[in-house]
């Protein structure tokens, strides 16, 4: 007779078993009518952060994914609920967030029949994540429930999804003999580097960039990156969603690459003579935006085989870059004292000089902004940085002028949270508030503009009694700058399409957790920084409103081209 292990009441009781058996400690979402999950939740002691938007939901799962490097929950209800959260589950696998979405799923018996909010989900999700299965029977709860956490883990990570049927959740689930676990992982810190073209190309280079990207995210422990740049005498970028993964007060680090690189940091890219791009995509913002791409080799290492790029020339890696820089340093100390010391000097001076210029115009660019009326970006961020302490992390969002935090020096010293080259509306705003509850004894900072703030206001609401502790600096100019950016550039009537309204706040969030204000003046904007700061150690959030000028935009883009001069 065969022993039964465990019995579950349901489906739901079984899953929150095996996420206390992996660590997992919130979920986030919006359920539908299957309100069991909350009770397994509370049972096992597990916080559900409550949404009002499945997107808002799957934003803050993934930020809290990012951040932690862990698992992050998400769960839905079905039908709508699933298509609502599908741009969630698109930024998730671009971000290669391991994020885990348990959704409720049509009765087997009535699919088919046009039941309450019949869809095919799994054909649905099955283009957006890593792997999506409908649970097809209870027997069936746990093993397929062991292989979506295995799934999400990765390597390489990604959202995964799991369907429950109504007619399995609420059905009693019976484990026999032990419990499947995940993997184990075999852990490689020291690797020998068998001789071939990436390390040749390694040891000819005079005038190296090392690129770093998301990918590197919590696997640059003990600075090994830092320490290969130095070793090579790199000039050392990073690409927008890999900022955080380095230290960025090192003497070598340059700046985001691409689209977002200043003027003397595209100097550097016009004449290296190789870039070894560590676990990066290689998106069209960092190969063709702004920064002419070198026609130089180009060392690409990648866990992920989707990661590896065939349009550019050079050896391709398939494999952990941590362990890769870990092999190539090992190999060059091994070769000796570099044969060409004088050319790797001249290279690394380029490279001070570089960085010396960038601090220049920094300073240029706040004299300008100080004999300028009302509060000039460049000024918001120095105050920001200025009055940041340690740790801290820094959350964005991709619009016109909330881009200036790619390109202006607020250092990033505990992580930085960026949405990949998707760039939802709203990921930021919604995200951060996950990336707080990753790092609770972290400042958080949402960069954002006022049409993303809009699109998450509800939920940031909502969760400020419980789950504050979140800056945001909301940047108002009415709607959409991008868009009114590339009307302007086409000479389209502005009263025709009004995509901004500049100086327009959006409404106020009110509420005795949450503290917010309206910047206009210069003088008193440190002072008003450091309430708001003061208010969120407190665990309040807070929400800073500045109205920002049209013509207020990064130079790097306004250098690229991509916006009206």
């Amino acid at each position: 007779m065969t022993r039964v292990s465990k019995r579950y009441a349901d489906a739901w009781s079984a899953i929150v078993d095996l996420l206390v058996a992996h660590e997992v400690d919130t979920c986030f979402g919006l359920p539908g009518d299957d309100l069991e999950l909350l009770r397994a939740l509370d049972a096992a002691g597990l916080d559900l952060v409550p949404c009002r938007d499945q997107r808002n939901a799957m934003y803050m799962a993934t930020g809290y994914a990012l951040q932690s490097g862990r698992l992050a929950v998400c769960a839905l209800g079905k039908g709508p609920a699933v298509t609502h959260a599908a741009t969630g589950l698109l930024e998730a696998r671009e971000s290669g967030a391991p994020v885990l979405v348990l959704a409720a799923g049509v009765a087997e018996r009535r699919r088919g029949s046009g039941g309450f909010q019949e869809l095919d989900q799994v054909a649905v999700t099955a283009p957006l994540v890593r792997w999506a299965h409908r649970v097809g029977h209870p027997d069936r709860v746990v093993p397929a429930t062991v292989t979506a956490l295995t799934r999400a883990v990765g390597p390489p990570s990604g959202p995964v999804y799991l369907e429950i049927p109504d007619d399995v959740r609420t059905a009693e689930i019976l484990v026999t003999g032990p419990r499947p676990t995940l993997p184990e992982p075999l852990v490689l810190e020291s690797v020998p580097v068998t001789p071939g073209p990436a390390l040749e190309a390694i040891r000819a280079s005079r005038r190296p960039v090392v690129l770093v990207g998301g990918g590197m995210r919590h696997r640059n422990d003990d600075g090994v990156v830092e320490r290969f740049a130095e070793r090579l005498g790199a000039a050392l970028f990073t690409t927008a969603s890999g900022r955080g993964a380095v230290d960025e007060h090192h003497p070598l680090f340059c700046g985001a690459a691409g689209l977002y690189a200043a003027a003397p940091a595209r100097e550097l890219w016009s004449s290296c003579d190789l870039v070894v791009s560590l676990a990066g995509r290689l998106e069209e913002t960092v190969v063709e935006g702004g920064t002419p791409w070198p026609p130089v080799p180009v060392v690409q290492v990648n866990v992920d085989p989707g990661g590896l790029s065939a349009e550019l020339p050079g050896p391709r890696v398939l494999g952990d870059a941590r362990h890769a820089v870990l092999g190539w340093a090992r190999a060059l100390d091994e070769d000796g004292k570099s044969g060409h010391a004088d050319a790797t000097e001249a290279w690394t001076n380029d490279v001070a000089a570089a960085r010396k210029a960038m601090s220049l115009a920094v300073e240029a660019e706040l004299a300008r902004a100080a004999a300028l009326p009302g509060i000039r970006i460049a000024e918001l961020l120095a105050a920001l940085d200025a009055t940041a302490g340690e740790p801290r992390v820094l959350v964005q969002e991709n619009g016109l002028q909330d881009m200036w935090s790619y390109g202006f020096p607020f250092r990033v010293g505990g992580g930085s949270i960026v949405p990949s080259e998707q760039t939802p509306l709203g990921f930021g705003a919604a995200a951060a508030i996950g990336v707080k509850r990753a790092a609770p004894d972290h400042e958080v900072t949402a960069f954002i503009g006022d049409g993303a703030f809009l699109a998450a206001r509800a939920d940031i609401a909502v969760t400020a009694p419980a789950h504050g502790g979140v800056l945001y600096v909301v940047l108002c100019n009415g709607g959409y700058g991008w868009l009114d950016a590339q009307r302007a550039r086409l000479g389209l009537d502005a009263e025709r399409h009004p995509f901004t309204r500049p100086g327009a706040p959006p409404p106020v969030v009110d509420g005795p957790d949450i503290h917010c204000r309206v910047l206009r003046d210069k003088a008193a904007l440190t002072d008003e920084v450091l309430a708001a700061r003061r208010f969120c150690s407190r665990g309040g959030t807070a929400v800073l409103m500045v109205p920002v000028a049209p013509d207020d935009v990064l130079p790097a883009l306004r250098d690229a081209g991509v916006v009206p001069q």
